[in-house]
């Protein structure tokens, strides 16, 4: 290990992050009882400009009113270029001791999470509170991607980055299908077989830019969530993109729809096989070093120190999110 070490931000388990526009309050009685782990009530894009006001008064009053239980509760704000920003941090930080988190959209720089830190620093003293609020940003632009692990170590507050494809693929000017979704002209052409034929193989063009950000999350102590899958109707699709974000090291991923709650948390939440599997490398380790061994074979594979690391981090995870 590096002499540098790196303090890890707060602990949450934040393996499916519902959005929730917050000119619906309708949906927010209904969005406490589920199961989701993370809930940010939404005043930025999911908000048409003449009902931001109004918005932001309802998050309000459900931030207050609503039994949230034990959920994680987020409110993303708009925009620092947006004149509605200060006051969604101002009126909504100052009136809701029950908010854990912010999530601020588009960051390019780390003086956007500064300015944002500011305003809370100022209201939290104020206001005289000891619960300290944390913070999540979104990249979701290609500024953002150029800074993100400038961002990554910007800010005590940082505890997650969630990835914004939509924005991130408008700002890139990538072509998309769907939000989140891959395109059938980005891939590979294999060589021509014995017979002259050739396979063409789908890839996925948002592999590059998650993985970077994951990097910069581990490298600084930050949970790397993965953003939105436009179309809730295709199960399949939601699941594919999620396991792709899991095996890359992603903690979670965002849900538009209260149907993909519980695909995400299956998806983020270790197996059964996964922990029993995890459990027997921690055990063999653990009876090599008693031998004064730094490595042994088990199931005719190699697992060392590195291995066991590994096999508790998924232990650690399982535990976080229930699993025994």
């Amino acid at each position: 290990m590096s002499f540098t070490l790196i303090e890890q931000a707060r602990p949450r388990l934040q393996r499916s992050e519902l959005a929730v526009p917050g000119s619906n309050p309708a949906m927010f009685e209904k969005a406490a009882k589920s199961r989701a782990d993370v809930i940010f009530l939404d005043v930025e894009d999911a908000v048409a400009p003449d009902d931001k006001e109004k918005a932001r008064a309802n998050i309000v009053a459900g931030l207050n009113e609503v039994d949230w239980g034990a959920k994680t509760m987020m409110v993303r704000i708009n925009g620092l270029d947006t004149h509605y920003m200060y006051r969604d941090v101002v009126d909504i930080v100052e009136a809701c001791p029950r908010l854990d988190m912010i999530l601020i959209p588009k960051v390019g720089v780390p003086a956007d999470v500064y300015a944002i830190d500011m305003l809370v620093t100022q209201i939290e003293t104020a206001k005289k509170r000891s619960k300290r609020i944390g913070f999540e940003v979104l990249i979701e632009t290609a500024l953002g991607m150029a800074n993100v692990e400038a961002i990554a170590q910007s800010n005590k507050r940082l505890e997650a980055m969630s990835f914004g494809v939509a924005d991130y693929a408008a700002s890139t000017r990538a072509r998309t299908t769907v939000i989140g979704g891959v395109n059938p002209d980005y891939g590979v052409l294999s060589d021509k077989d014995a017979q002259g034929d050739r396979t063409f193989f789908w890839a996925d063009q948002w592999h590059a830019a998650q993985t970077r950000m994951m990097v910069a999350c581990r490298a600084y102590g930050l949970r790397p969530i993965d953003g939105p899958f436009g179309d809730f109707s295709d199960r399949e699709g939601y699941l594919a993109a999620a396991r792709r974000a899991a095996v890359l090291g992603y903690e979670g991923k965002w849900a538009i729809h209260p149907s993909q709650i519980e695909l995400a948390n299956e998806v983020f939440t270790p197996s059964d096989a996964e922990v029993a599997k995890a459990k027997r490398v921690v055990d063999a380790m653990q009876q090599a070093a008693k031998e004064g061994k730094g490595a042994v074979s088990l199931d005719g594979r190699l697992i060392d120190i590195a291995s066991i690391r590994m096999a508790q981090a998924l232990l650690d995870k399982a535990k976080a999110a229930g699993v025994r």
